[in-house]
């Protein structure tokens, strides 16, 4: 029979903890803000008076208002509390999800993405840095890795669920965010604060200046360099994941010219091989004493696999870039989040997690904008083809190149000490 240690570690033995399950149990909502309308956005045009041009919008309108809340949740979480805010987060994204299934315009649908939004901004941000302040070391780095490997399953799974269920209604898919209430429920009863300390200046009449004063903290914390190049490292690895991603069928069906079912197969291999190479995060982090190593190896592999696959003369090539490229992405972000949470005092920790986080929201939102434009004006002299090779090859090069400078500079940068 095989064992949890056998596949994640000896320090894998967290999965039978009660603050880890329910942690893994909040992580099952977060990936489908996403996810979950990949397969469907196509069957939304009609009923919701959209186009093919602008249906697109269903996902940037998600992801855009979380660049500015995410900041926002972790001040508040480091301030209040992380279950309160999670609680909130529950909440919020199952109620504004799944009202998308009761309106009619496109525009009201625009209006609640942007809504469940502010719900993801509470909910992977603190995830992350509760598990930054139960666990530390390996121990934490492969809490990391196998919450992302959570993620990866619920982006391969409910997307499929969504996929039959749209062809029923166009609504169903979105009831499936009502999960996230008994999510909550269960969350209410069990979950407790894994904050040591939670400031008693939020129940204050006060508390406003307070939380001011917690923003000039995180001012104060960014200026360092060692915290400023991790959160722009952090923003980076999405660079080529959220490239890929865009990409991905125009390449499989445009210029491989295979069919979308096998784009599938490409996304599907993609998000497979992150969610099992993260599980192996506790372990490359414990071969290493210094995490620079993995981290610039893990980059460089990113952006090798995405070249790979932009240059691919077939699909069975491609997929072999996407492999590379999934192990380097399930990878790295699982060791950087390991690294983050480390790097402030523990008071501003969610602060920063939360501004990392929201770095990798504004590459997600960003990516697929320049790339289009870089692709329209690269076709004019490249042809369309070469163009989008071009342009996926030097994704992948921006993302990796930016990643190991940022990783560089913090490695020749002193460590964080906040004056008092």
């Amino acid at each position: 029979m095989v064992s949890p240690s056998s596949i994640a570690g000896a320090d894998s033995g967290i999965v039978r903890e009660r603050p880890f399950q329910l942690l893994l149990l909040i992580n099952v909502l977060p990936p489908l803000g996403t996810a979950l309308l990949s397969p469907v956005l196509g069957s939304l045009v009609e009923p919701l008076g959209a186009s093919t041009a602008n249906i697109g919008l269903m996902m940037s309108a998600f992801t855009a208002p979380s660049i500015v809340v995410i900041p926002i949740a972790g001040v508040v979480s480091d301030r209040y509390g992380r279950r309160p805010v999670l609680i909130f987060g529950l909440l919020w994204f199952g109620l504004t999800g799944t009202a998308i299934a009761f309106v009619s315009t496109f525009a009201a649908a625009l209006a609640l993405r942007a809504l469940q939004g502010i719900g993801f901004a509470a909910l992977t941000p603190i995830i992350i840095t509760s598990l930054g302040d139960l666990y530390a070391g390996t121990k934490e780095a492969t809490a990391q890795g196998l919450r992302f490997t959570g993620s990866g399953l619920s982006q391969t799974a409910f997307p499929l669920a969504a996929g039959v269920l749209v062809g029923m209604a166009w609504q169903y898919p979105f009831l499936l965010y009502a999960v996230a209430f008994p999510i909550a429920a269960i969350v209410y009863v069990y979950f407790e604060e894994p904050l040591d300390e939670v400031s008693d200046e939020g129940s204050e009449a006060g508390s406003g200046a307070g939380v001011r004063e917690q923003l000039g903290d995180m001012r104060a914390l960014v200026a360092h360099r060692r915290a400023w190049a991790m959160v722009v490292a952090r923003g980076s690895a999405n660079v080529a994941w959220f490239g890929f991603l865009t990409y991905n069928s125009i390449l499989v069906v445009d210029v491989l010219g295979y069919t979308p079912a096998e784009a599938g197969v490409l996304a599907a291999i993609a998000s497979l091989t992150y969610a099992l190479a993260a599980t192996q995060a506790g372990r490359v982090a414990d071969v290493f004493d210094d995490r620079l190593y993995p981290l610039v190896a893990t980059n460089l592999s990113i952006g090798a696999g995405l070249a790979v696959a932009f240059l691919a003369p077939s699909l069975a090539v491609a997929a072999v870039g996407v492999v590379f490229m999934g192990i380097g992405f399930g990878l790295v972000l699982s060791i950087y989040r390991s690294v983050i949470t480390t790097l402030p005092p523990a008071d501003l920790r969610g602060g920063l997690v939360s501004l990392g986080e929201g770095s990798g929201r504004a590459a997600a939102t960003a990516t697929p904008v320049v790339m289009g434009v870089a692709v329209a004006v690269a076709t004019r002299p490249l042809g369309f083809e070469t163009a989008v090779r071009a342009v996926g090859v030097g994704t992948g090069i921006l993302g990796a190149g930016v990643g190991i400078v940022c990783l560089l500079l913090m490695s020749a940068s002193p460590p964080i000490r906040m004056g008092g």
